[in-house]
């Protein structure tokens, strides 16, 4: 397969993944506004800080108003990491394959980039939560109809790892959304309010059901931090992703898991396995976010390592 075609895939999945896990953040506020009681004062900044791109943002906006924040990650078209610049970007790179692809999975990229583009950025509260609760439906259709309508060839697993590697990414940044939330308001450890923020956040990554079906426990902060990050079934697991990134790797390279015939396999393979054998008490212990932290980047170098393996161009 041409390079130019692998990257495109690998990045027409992740933009897509991306703009679904933005409207995820941005739920967690929703979430909280619902369950929060009357009066409770909403903190926006942290979606920003979580991002990374605090200073950008106080830049063009100053203000971490709730329609700031929702304007910045939703329909900046100068921020790269916006919800329409992302399905923008999405749409161009299904654009330059559109011989590789389906036709259904280019309509339904197209689709949601007009949807996001045509949108009223002034919108109520309600109709801004169905507005994002269309954006997921939107991720999942076009995961959904890869799978369905695409050859699952080496094209496809590169799909695969993009979506899997950009999930893994974000749901540790809707876990870090929590690290936060908790820095002005430490005293609220422990208390109905912790419980409520833990509840938002796993609804926010679509695992709140699945956490109450396989832990049959109250929420707390350990058994939370446990199943986004080390389940190994539950399909928006940090582990879970980086089981599946790594099979699609390894059937890209046809070597089996467990050897690492270049830099990408070695990288994926040791952050999956220290993933594997890690204990909920060490990563509490080290700290929640200093361990999202180190995760993220190491998350990162593996997708440099990716593109040095498989897209780069060489002379």
């Amino acid at each position: 397969m041409l390079s130019r075609v692998a990257d495109s895939i690998y990045w027409l999945n992740r933009y897509v993944e991306r703009a679904e896990n933005i409207a995820r953040f941005l739920d967690v506020n929703f979430n909280l506004i619902l369950d929060s009681p009357t009066g409770m004062t909403q903190q926006w900044e942290p979606l920003i800080m979580t991002t990374g791109d605090l200073p950008l943002f106080q830049e063009r906006y100053g203000r971490d108003t709730a329609e700031n924040v929702i304007q910045f990650l939703s329909f900046d078209a100068s921020y790269a990491n916006s919800i329409l610049s992302c399905l923008h970007s999405a749409r161009e790179n299904a654009r330059s394959i559109r011989e590789i692809i389906s036709s259904e999975m280019w309509e339904q990229v197209n689709g949601a980039y007009m949807m996001v583009r045509d949108a009223n950025p002034q919108q109520s509260l309600p109709e801004l939560r169905e507005f994002f609760a269309e954006i997921k439906l939107a991720g999942h259709l076009f995961a959904g109809l890869m799978d369905a309508t695409m050859t699952h060839n080496e094209g496809w697993h590169f799909g695969k790892i993009g979506r899997f590697l950009e999930r893994a990414d974000k749901t540790s940044r809707i876990l870090d959304v929590k690290y936060y939330i908790l820095l002005p308001s430490v005293k609220d450890v422990g208390t109905t309010m912790d419980e409520i923020q833990w509840m938002a956040l796993l609804k926010s990554a679509s695992a709140y059901e699945m956490y109450r079906k396989c832990s049959q426990h109250r929420i707390t902060p350990d058994r939370v931090i446990e199943f986004l990050t080390l389940d190994r079934h539950f399909p928006r697991s940090i582990l879970f992703c980086l089981l599946e990134a790594q099979a699609s790797l390894h059937e890209i390279t046809g070597t089996p898991i467990g050897t690492y015939r270049n830099v990408a396999e070695r990288s994926l393979g040791r952050l999956r396995t220290e993933l594997d054998y890690i204990a909920t008490e060490e990563i509490i212990n080290a700290g929640l976010h200093e361990f999202l932290d180190t995760l993220q980047g190491r998350i990162n170098t593996v997708g440099h390592k990716i593109y040095e393996e498989f897209f780069a161009l060489r002379s």
